[in-house]
């Protein structure tokens, strides 16, 4: 185990909003682990935070009031007082900003869902490198129109509840914004606008005559682009590696989580939840707003 010096901590526990489980009780609870701590209600039974002082690495005490909190649906944090309203965030689209994998949705107009899920699933998991997947899927999609994907994001996309508010409450508090993906184009421009992100990159599917040629544009923007583009939107703000925020839920998230300050893996893949420093197994991304110390009259609602 790490031994520190005295720091000054906050533990930030998020309940799943529609049980609105961190009553008394709850805080009693946290109480029990962080005996010396001062409470601050984020939201009224939904987030709490727990301000104190101890010499443990922070994953220690994450673990310990994981393991109280076993029986809830609660996500939790624990992290350094001072910074925790970051300056950058980088999001992933598929499954994290939004409720679906929008290449396995493509696949599904084409027959072949069942097929291109599958390895989906396993290059998320990191069984599979991303881009010779990514590559196999595209090639799967030849011929179907391009004016299927408007039709998609109209009937099937879905926005991930508090992800409008978790962005716009950044920006307006002088955050810059942008959505990553290994996804394409013509998903995360509409979508990146419907959400209000700042910018938007990911990868061009290659057009003919109308339809998709069963193309992507070299080079893929994969796991290491991703963290790349991190790195250069943190030099571009001259900003502290404390100050940067990202979230995703796939295996080539990881390397853009591990270089954030704080990295979230929101409802993800094994491997991502344990290496990334806190993660999102029971909420929405509402909890992204309350760990870095946001209360309720502070966000911007959509």
């Amino acid at each position: 185990m790490t031994v520190h010096a005295l720091r000054s901590l906050v533990a930030t526990l998020v309940s799943r909003p529609a049980d609105r489980c961190l009553g008394l009780s709850a805080i009693a609870l946290a109480r029990s682990v962080l005996p010396s701590a001062e409470v601050a209600v984020l939201s009224p039974d939904v987030a709490v935070d727990f301000h104190f002082s101890d010499t443990r690495d922070e994953a220690v005490i994450a673990a310990e009031l994981r393991a109280a909190f076993a029986s809830l649906p609660v996500d939790l944090v624990v992290q350094p007082g001072a910074g925790r309203r970051k300056k950058l965030f980088l999001a992933d689209m598929d499954s994290t900003m939004i409720g679906q994998e929008c290449i396995d949705e493509l696949a599904d107009a084409a027959g072949l869902k069942a097929h291109v899920s599958a390895i989906t699933e396993r290059a998320m998991r990191g069984e599979i490198a991303f881009e010779p997947a990514l590559r196999e899927r595209v090639g799967l999609l030849k011929g179907l129109p391009i004016g299927i994907v408007e039709e998609m994001i109209a009937s099937r996309i879905t926005l991930t509840p508090g992800g409008r508010e978790l962005v716009q409450t950044m920006r307006a508090n002088g955050a810059y914004t942008a959505l990553v993906s290994g996804g394409f184009t013509v998903f995360t421009g509409p979508i990146s606008a419907k959400i209000g992100f700042d910018m938007h990159r990911s990868n061009l599917l290659e057009i003919s005559g109308g339809h998709f040629a069963g193309t992507v544009t070299e080079p893929i923007l994969g796991k290491e682009a991703k963290r790349a583009t991190l790195e250069e939107l943190r030099a571009r703000f001259n900003l502290a590696p404390a100050a940067t925020m990202a979230v995703g839920d796939g295996a080539n998230d990881l390397a853009m989580l591990g270089e954030a300050g704080l990295g979230v893996a929101f409802h993800a893949k094994p491997i991502v939840a344990e290496a990334a420093h806190a993660r999102v197994d029971h909420g929405d991304l509402s909890a992204l707003i309350y760990f870095q110390g946001y209360r309720d009259e502070d966000i911007v609602r959509a």
